[in-house]
Parts: structure tokens; sequence; C-alpha cells
């Protein structure tokens, strides 16, 4: 009985993750484990979030219902500065977007659990859960853009492949920086989650609009200081090989990884700077 009992509990051993990402990969593990055991909820989260998708992705159809272009776009280009923005959101979403519970961790004083731990904090942030209602929200992302790139009249060649998938790259890691960045000010404000969504989830309509309709205050925003603009219009304009603005020119997609590194050096400073703040619950 007792040599039953150990070979059962080496085979459970043996089953675990091992390395330096093991306690990473077994809590996401065990969410996602337990998102999917109770499947009615799981299909009704996902069908929720399909429709969330698809409600914003009809705005679009019926604003240029209203007018054939905007912003020098017509609908079918704009259906892939729709797609590649919410496909880049969605997947920096399903994988950070849970940095916005940051702030119930401050109020209750759980976060302090964090520091208890042997691993980077911003790194069991991120780990601590995921939502796989977000695929979902992916999908339809995924459907326009690919509709997007059947409808649109583009020049195929190798250099378009690697600006399509330095596009996407860069808008997920653009987008995940906007997280971290948003996490890191939660640090120094009271409550202040909805004045930092302003911005990410903000930023997100704007990345899925044409930044040539922006003024001049917006174009700084959101198409320099936050790069939303680098995220979708540019990399679009640069394919379709369209003129751009007089601020963001069309040859500027390229420049999109770049925008990522600017973002995460404002996403690390952020982070960086919150938590040399942060002095504990004081419990």
């Amino acid at each position: 009985m007792v040599d039953r009992t150990a070979e059962r509990s080496r085979t459970l051993t043996d089953q675990l993750p091992r390395g330096r990402t093991a306690p990473y990969r077994a809590v996401l593990g065990a969410r996602m484990r337990a998102q999917r055991s109770y499947r009615g909820n799981f299909v009704l989260d996902l069908a929720s979030s399909l429709l969330v998708g698809l409600v914003e992705l009809a705005e679009v159809w019926v604003l240029f219902a209203a007018v054939d272009r905007l912003g020098g776009l017509d609908f079918t280009a704009i259906l892939l500065v729709f797609g590649l923005a919410d496909l880049a959101f969605s997947l920096a979403d399903l994988a950070f977007g849970h940095c916005d519970t940051l702030p119930t961790y401050l109020r209750a004083g759980t976060l302090d659990v964090f520091y208890l731990r042997p691993q980077p904090l911003l790194l069991q942030l991120i780990t601590s859960d995921i939502s796989l209602r977000r695929l979902a929200r992916a999908a339809v992302g995924l459907g326009a853009l690919t509709a997007g790139l059947v409808v649109n009249d583009i020049a195929w060649s190798p250099a378009a492949v690697l600006l399509l998938a330095l596009a996407t790259l860069s808008g997920v890691a653009t987008f995940a920086a906007m997280f971290v960045w948003a996490a890191g000010v939660q640090f120094f404000l009271v409550e202040g989650s909805e004045a930092t969504n302003a911005f990410v989830y903000g930023g997100r309509y704007a990345a899925s609009q044409p930044a040539s309709v922006w003024g001049r205050p917006l174009t700084v925003l959101f198409g320099f200081f936050f790069p939303m603009a680098f995220t979708a219009y540019l990399p679009v304009v640069t394919l379709l090989e369209l003129p751009g603005s007089e601020l963001l020119p069309g040859w500027a997609g390229w420049c999109a990884p770049a925008a990522a590194v600017w973002a995460w050096c404002l996403a690390a400073f952020s982070w960086r700077i919150g938590v040399r703040h942060y002095q504990g619950a004081g419990g």
C-alpha cells in the first residue's frame, strides 16, 4: 500500500511543469482548467465577448454606410485597420489585461503576498490569471484582418509579408506596454483605474480609427507619446501604399517596432517608479 502511494506521488510529481517557468505555467494551467470546467458559463463568456467584438465591427460598417471615405481610407482599408488593431489589442489583453486588477490588490493589501514569493513582481501579476473568453474577441479581429487582406488590392511581396508580421507583433507589444504603464501609475493613484483606462481602452479605440482625422493634440498624444497610430493605421497605410498625413507619413509603418520599444520604455519607467513608491499595505 505504501509502495503504491509513493509510486502515485512520483507520477504526479513527474507530471508537474519543470524549469524556471514551472510555477507560472502551473498557475496558468490551473486557471485555464478551472474556466473550462464550468462549460456552460465558459460558453456564455465566449459568446458575450464575441458579441462585443461584432458590435464594434458593426459600428464601423454603420459609419461607412453614411460616408464613402474617412481620412483618406475607404471601408475596405478601415476594415484592415480595425482587424489589425483589434487582433493586437485582444492578444495583449489576453496576456496582460488582468493588470487591471492591481488596484484591487492594492486596496485589499493582498499585493504584499506577491513579495513573499521569490519571483519578479510583474511576472507574478501577469501570470496570476488568464481570461480565455478574450480568445473570442481575438477571433473577431483575426476575421476582420483576414477579410481586409482579401478585399484590398495589396502588392504582395516578401517586404509586405514582413511588414504585416512586424506590425502584428509590434502592435501586441505596444498594447501590452500600455497595460503595464497603467498598472505602474496605479501605485500613485487612489481609485484611478478609470483615468488610466481612458488611455488604455481609449487608445485601443483610437488605434482602430484613421489617424489622419485626428487633431494635432490627439496626434501628439496617440501618435507619438502613446504610439497607437503605429499599431494599425500606419502599417496599413504603408502596406496599401497610401500617402498618410502631414505628421504621420505613409512610410512610418516600418517604424512600428521602434514605437513598441518606446512604449515599453514608458511602461518600464512607470512600473519601476511605482514599485519603488509602494510602501506596503501597512498590515
